[in-house]
């Protein structure tokens, strides 16, 4: 990356609308019909090297899997197409694509981060990325204080906007137009949301990040990450570094995700049907002390979700705190009967998790609290299972569990998983 402070960045204005809706873009970008056979769905290519018909004349545009394969080339093109990218590049995990984009970094280099990031993504910033010349200041309200962070060393702002797992929103255009007022790029990790609920590109963000893993797959049998963006500077630095780290996806998990992200507008719909009926039912009970979703009226940031979300959707993904502290938030995990207490989140399941003890335990008690990531504080991604089943699951084990928490029950028992 060659911007640099006292260059401004022309921030870009919304792009036009693509020809064809998001559902037609999802099922047939990237997915051309086999010229040979007809066969309207690609062939998994485990081939590892291409014959050429001379030296350095390969017989199509591919030559070796690590630098390009035509499973992972049609993935990152149905990916560009949903974020309104001219360029996409596929990654092993999210936390692959994070490192390959802080890599691009020179030694001296300055990052602003939200504080409220994933756990990887923190790890990452303070230990790996610190250990090569890279330092991080974190910040709660980036929108606010952007412009006292920035130095002449300055050359990213990373925002996650919804956060993990507080749900706090970022306003991209705001961060971005500050930042390219000093020649800083921005990058939004989008994961949270997927591209179907919300475009950073659009709101002028230079790259968007996402784990592959989560709502894009959306299955919860792919580990994978992915970058868009539009600058051709961009994608000659980072498809460098793509091949030259290695950390590619395999052509089966390529597949796999592709395959994935054909529903994701359906998926995508679904979890935020659910996710907004859990949150109106638990705002509602007296059990709960706080939630954190953005498709709530309440929520601090409501006008950020109307201006960036499509139709002003919330997502599948949730928080709240419960009462009867750290024992109450462990008891509701293990007295769900539908929600699976695991980690990761955007599969077709629903998952629950308690993000100071799991996700996020990495992260000191104080740094943690300070952005509201409390023990009693739990994490629920919203699969595609029926609404009424899911809402009634949450209702009992926060029934159960806040009255055992405050009678003393020990953890450990009548666990359902």
């Amino acid at each position: 990356m060659t911007a640099s402070s006292g260059h401004p960045i022309t921030t870009p204005p919304r792009a036009p609308s693509p020809v064809h809706g998001f559902g037609t873009l999802a099922v047939h970008a990237g997915s051309p019909h086999d010229p040979a056979t007809g066969a309207v769905i690609e062939a998994i290519s485990l081939s590892t090297t291409f014959a050429q018909t001379a030296v350095g004349k390969p017989v199509g545009e591919f030559e070796y899997s690590r630098s390009s394969n035509p499973n992972r080339a049609n993935f990152e093109k149905m990916v560009a197409a949903l974020e309104h990218a001219k360029y996409a590049l596929a990654y092993s995990s999210g936390s692959a694509t994070t490192a390959n984009i802080l890599q691009s970094l020179a030694a001296g280099s300055h990052v602003i981060s939200v504080s409220d990031v994933y756990g990887g993504t923190h790890r990452y910033f303070t230990q790996v990325a610190k250990a090569h010349g890279v330092k991080v200041t974190f910040t709660p309200e980036i929108e606010v204080d952007i412009r006292d962070h920035i130095t002449d060393a300055t050359k990213l702002v990373w925002i996650e906007t919804p956060s993990n797992p507080t749900l706090r929103l970022v306003d991209i255009r705001a961060v971005a137009t500050a930042a390219h007022e000093r020649g800083i790029l921005v990058v939004v990790d989008n994961t949270f949301l997927s591209p179907y609920v919300q475009n950073p590109l659009d709101h002028g963000a230079d790259i968007v990040v996402h784990s592959v893993t989560k709502y894009i797959n959306g299955h919860s049998d792919v580990v994978m990450g992915v970058a868009a963006f539009n600058s051709d500077e961009l994608y000659a630095r980072l498809s460098f570094l793509q091949n030259a780290i290695g950390a590619v996806p395999s052509a089966f998990d390529s597949w796999l995700a592709h395959r994935g992200a054909k529903t994701l507008h359906l998926r995508a719909r679904e979890a935020t049907t659910n996710a907004t009926a859990i949150a109106h039912a638990l705002e509602a009970s007296p059990l709960v002390i706080s939630v954190n979703y953005p498709g709530l009226e309440s929520h601090p940031h409501r006008a950020i979700a109307l201006k960036q979300h499509r139709n002003g959707m919330g997502g599948g993904m949730l928080s709240f705190r419960i009462h009867g502290g750290h024992a109450a938030a462990e008891k509701f995990c293990q007295y769900t009967k539908i929600f699976t207490l695991a980690e990761s989140l955007g599969g077709v399941e629903s998952l629950c998790e308690i993000p100071s003890s799991m996700t996020h335990a990495g992260i000191p008690k104080a740094q943690r609290e300070a952005v509201g990531i409390f023990d009693d504080l739990v994490r629920i991604s919203c699969g595609v299972e029926d609404t009424e089943d899911l809402k009634a699951d949450v209702l009992q084990a926060l029934k159960r569990a806040v009255a055992d928490a405050a009678n003393g029950v020990s953890n450990g028992v009548n666990g359902t998983h």
